[in-house]
């Protein structure tokens, strides 16, 4: 629902255009809105899984609201660079960044129980692998036939099944309440599917914000039925609010510094995927708002931005960066390509990220709620990643690549015990389950024949060889 009153059709389709103020901050506020969750959950399962966390009375919890912060200060950082550009780096576009659920996989074993001291390897290995990303933007045209849809789908439904098991144990009652009488009790479950029934039902019922925001919307709702039910208290809220600074600058280095093989390898490795995210959203943003094809430059500065962002967020102990496909939607739904508007979310982002009240307030969502909410988000990746794997030609050779890579991939991330005797590094870096199964689909698609028979499929899927035949027409296949 595109509202001319802002500019004329031409005035809406220039990323140059600049809509009168009093419009400007509140359209850019909407691209906030639309993915504020997504942007603080990773820092919160990151905590949650080095052990400090929801519901973990660990000493150093408060250092989740420094990472909240940080994933907001930072996100509108990189989104700056972005809008406003920064010579050759930044796409002049209306980008989005924010918090990359991509590189959870690799992240979450590089801290898994080690509290904050397994913060240091962590951020060493954002700021390298940042750097990394920004080298792709001199090449990035240049591999991506090495990454058709077959393993960018592949890739992003293994990072929504590595996760979707955490929605679970969030909505239960968390991993510090496991063996506990309260852990999945129904006062728990309760509360996550308040905010799944609400964000369903504003996602299927509602139109513009109301439906772009569900997700943010479900949560309130959830966080206003649990303070009915008492299982969050006005007193902890105030409390949270209370203790937390009203203003407060980033410090460089917070966690030290520490080089881990597996990080840097890991967040390098999973740069490749990420730049291709951000091609796919610049040239989702061109079309969808301008009507036209994403520039060379425009990708390249994409990805540059991508890179330094990650790189400049690693230093202050924020997570890797990158383009928020969701705000992409917004875009073609508002129709106001005006990158200015989302300078205007940028800094709005800012000011959260230097107002750690804010963090304060986020940090006492119960995780039953916020379960609710990951439950959704992460099922979406998944039903993402099928959506990009609809555009396979599924003939058998694609079949059996896609078998391979899903079987070892997701059994190593299912059972990690079987790599017990393997070197910590690739330990780390193998029951991921998304490098394994990115690295072997990517290989495989390389070097395979371009089609196998029909009899050399048959006699190991039982029959069910699939009869699928993609997007080609009939005639063109065997």
């Amino acid at each position: 629902m595109v509202d001319t009153s802002i500019g004329t059709p031409e005035q809406l389709r220039d990323p140059n255009y600049t809509p009168p103020l009093h419009k400007a901050v509140p359209l850019g506020i909407q691209h906030v809105l639309a993915m504020f969750v997504s942007n603080v959950t990773p820092a919160i399962i990151v905590a949650g899984a080095a052990g400090f966390g929801f519901g973990s009375n660990s000493p150093d919890f408060p250092e989740l609201l420094y990472l909240i912060q940080m994933s907001m200060l930072f996100a509108g950082i990189a989104t700056l660079l972005q809008t406003l550009t920064l010579g050759p780096i930044g796409s002049a576009l209306p980008i989005v960044q924010g918090t990359s659920f991509a590189f959870l996989p690799i992240m979450i074993p590089l801290v898994a129980g080690k509290g904050v001291d397994g913060l240091a390897a962590l951020f060493t290995g954002v700021i390298v692998g940042g750097i990394f990303h920004s080298l792709l933007g001199t090449v990035i045209g240049k591999i991506r036939f090495a990454l058709p849809p077959l393993v960018t789908g592949l890739v992003v439904t293994m990072i929504g099944l590595a996760l979707v098991k955490v929605g679970i144990q969030y909505a239960a009652g968390g991993v510090p309440a496991i063996g506990t009488p309260e852990y999945g009790s129904l006062l728990n479950w309760s509360a996550a599917l308040v905010v799944i029934l609400v964000t369903l039902g504003l996602k299927f019922f509602s139109k513009g914000m109301l439906s772009v925001s569900a997700v943010l919307l479900g949560l309130i709702v959830g966080y206003i039925y649990a303070l009915m039910t008492g299982m969050l208290t006005f007193e902890a809220v105030s409390g949270s609010w209370e203790r937390a600074a009203a203003f407060a600058l980033p410090q460089p280095f917070k966690y030290g510094v520490e080089f881990s093989a597996a990080a840097i390898i890991g967040f390098c490795l999973m740069s490749f995927v990420s730049a291709v995210e951000t091609v796919g959203d610049v040239s989702g943003v061109t079309k969808g708002g301008a009507g036209r094809e994403a520039t060379v430059e425009e990708i390249a500065g994409a990805t540059y931005a991508d890179g330094v962002g990650t790189a400049f967020a690693g230093f202050f102990g924020a997570f890797p960066n990158t383009s928020f496909s969701q705000n992409v939607g917004l875009i073609a739904m508002t129709g106001v390509m005006s990158r200015h508007v989302v300078t205007c979310g940028a800094i709005f982002l800012i000011i959260c990220g230097l107002v750690p009240k804010v963090g304060a307030v986020i940090r006492t969502v119960p995780i039953e709620v916020l379960g609710g909410g990951v439950i959704v988000m992460f099922g979406m990746v998944v039903a993402a990643g099928v959506s990009m794997l609809s555009d396979v030609d599924w003939n058998r050779r694609n079949m059996v690549i896609f078998a391979i890579a899903l079987s070892i991939g997701l059994g190593l991330q299912l059972e990690p015990g079987a790599l017990q005797h393997m070197p910590e590094t690739a330990r780390i870096l193998l029951t991921s389950g998304l490098l394994p199964a990115a690295l072997i689909a990517i290989v495989l698609n390389l070097l395979l024949p371009v089609e196998l028979t029909g009899e050399a499929t048959e006699e190991v899927s039982g029959g069910m060889s699939g009869q699928g035949r993609g997007s080609l027409p009939h005639e063109d296949r065997a």
